[in-house]
Parts: C-alpha cells; structure tokens; sequence
C-alpha cells in the first residue's frame, strides 16, 4: 500500500548532513559542550556550528542558560528537539549498525528510503511523492545510495524501458528505522 506524503519531520531531519547524528548525541549525554560534540562527532568546527544554527532555527537546540560549570551542558534540547530527536536516534544508531557515516547520505537518502518502502518504487512515483526535490536531486540519491548497497535498481523491459527500485536488507534496516 502506498503512502501518499512523507513526515515532514523526516524531510527536515535529512535536510542537513549532521543533524540526525547531532540531535541523536544530545539525546544520548543529555546535552553537551560544544567542544564535547566537536569531538564525538568527528566534524569539523563550522560544519557543528551551522549544524548548531540549522538546528535553532528549526527550535530543536538552544543554549543553557544554566551553562557556566564545566559539567553543565552549553547546548541542550528544546521540547521539540526532545521528539525530533526520538526520531534520529534509532535512524543514527542504524546508520552505524550498517556502517554508514553521516556524511553519506545525500539531503534525499533517507527521504527516498522511506518513499521505497512505502510503495513508491518507481522513478515518477518517488518524485511525486518528493515534490521539492528535482530529479537530478533524486537520481544523485538513487545513484548514492545504491553505491552503498541500499538499494538496488532493476530495468523492466517495456515500452520505453522503466526502472524499478527496491530495498536491500541493508536498505531495509535503514527504512525501518526512518518509520
């Protein structure tokens, strides 16, 4: 059965390179020192800070107030983060269950893993269904994420030719948790 429209929570989630794995450590430390989320996510320093700003803007992340002692968090989830990062947390720990870094999904990865798994199989249909994304956007996330054993691409002999997409069961842990 097809879905006809994504979460909007997904869209925004993957909208940015490091915010599935920023939001998933702030809610695994209860928050953290810039420094301390430096480390751990292994990014460098303005690709954390415009994570940080992007994550703000969407009211997921603010400062704490409260910050000041060194084993007080600087950055801390809003109540919005606090759902928003329910949803990242099982997304961050099954990108690292099949050995994907953060860094390589494209924006329309996880988008177009959930769009497959909920039906929309073909080319045509998974652009419909991801509107604002154009199609070398969606042949870029194709392309990537079959490269990375996600999902496989299968040309049905008709007239014209047509391509079928389908999960891997990489592919498949991977949407399951985009749920």
């Amino acid at each position: 059965m097809r879905s006809s429209a994504l979460d909007p929570l997904l869209i925004r989630l993957s909208g940015h390179r490091w915010l599935v794995p920023l939001l998933a450590d702030l809610v695994a430390h209860d928050g953290a020192r810039f420094v301390e989320l430096l480390h751990r996510l292994a990014l460098p320093r303005d690709s954390l800070t415009r994570t940080l700003d992007t994550a703000a803007t969407l009211g997921w992340v603010r400062r704490n107030p409260d910050h000041g002692h060194p084993l007080r968090p600087e950055y801390i989830l809003t109540e919005a983060g606090q759902a928003a990062a329910a949803r990242a947390a099982p997304i961050a720990e099954a990108q690292t269950r099949i050995g994907l870094s953060p860094g390589d999904p494209t924006r329309w990865g996880l988008p177009i893993v959930a769009g497959i798994r909920g039906g929309h199989d073909r080319f045509n249909a998974l652009s419909r269904l991801l509107a604002p994304a154009s199609p070398r956007a969606l042949s870029q996330g194709l392309t990537a994420l079959g490269k990375h054993g996600l999902v496989t691409r299968e040309v049905v002999d008709m007239r014209p030719p047509a391509s079928r997409y389908d999960l891997t069961p990489r592919g498949r842990l991977l949407a399951e948790a985009c749920a």
